[in-house]
């Protein structure tokens, strides 16, 4: 089995501020064609109905609200919470849409910086293939975690020329009506993993105490999404 460079990953890269516009339009070339041809089906297009999508919403609130206080405080919970079931609730004719246009697909899952390899070909990596529930999903809520990765990172300028490439080569631009959503839900999903990372023994002090920032980081990062939509 060949070994992936690591300096060769997109994370890496962005570090050595080494990623550029031409680079990221390549990324959305590839993402528009594996959206194209990957399945779907009506079982598929069932994982993105909003009150299936509000079961893994609901989840998030139920296991991060222990850590209030902690990771978020208790403004940027109810904030998120609110304005999330909002939205739920406003716009629920989105989401049959998105059905109905054949959006929901057999996704990646975990589309991040560090599963993206650069080379003569780009290879994409490292997708959820044991969870039907986090790969069967919207193609805006799986290239809305690379746009997070990036705003996260302080690249807004190459997120926002990632959804512009990739609206204009698919014409999905009904994907912009829930591209904060879904990026908020990505932001919040980092931040409760990192959480969990405090409740873990075998980490050592040090790590949780890098863990913790990032998940600070990552809920304040949903609560500025969440109050954009």
């Amino acid at each position: 089995m060949e070994q992936i460079p690591e300096e060769k990953l997109m994370d890496k890269l962005l570090e050595k501020r080494q990623v550029t516009p031409r680079m990221i339009e390549a990324i959305s070339e590839k993402l528009v064609k594996f959206y194209f041809t990957a399945e779907t089906s009506d079982l598929i297009k069932s994982f993105a109905k909003p009150e299936r999508v509000k079961q893994d919403t609901d989840e998030n609130f139920e296991q991060t609200e222990k850590y209030i206080d902690m990771t978020l405080s208790g403004e940027v919970y109810e904030e998120v919470k609110n304005r999330t079931n909002e939205f739920f609730e406003t716009n629920g004719q989105i989401f049959e849409q998105r059905i109905t246009s054949d959006r929901i697909r057999d996704c990646h899952g975990d589309l991040r910086l560090e599963h993206i390899f650069w080379g003569d070909e780009i290879s994409i990596f490292d997708c959820i293939e044991f969870n039907q529930r986090f790969r069967y999903t919207d193609v805006a809520a799986d290239i809305a975690f690379l746009a997070m990765d990036l705003d996260y990172h302080g690249r807004e300028d190459l997120s926002e020329h990632l959804m512009g490439a990739y609206v204009g080569e698919s014409g999905d631009h009904e994907l912009m009506e829930v591209l904060d959503f879904y990026k908020c839900y990505r932001a919040y999903v980092r931040g409760k993993v990192e959480s969990f990372r405090l409740d873990d023994p075998h980490i050592p002090e040090r790590e949780k105490k890098e863990a913790l920032k990032r998940a600070q980081e990552y809920f304040n990062l949903a609560r500025r999404y969440a109050q954009r939509f």
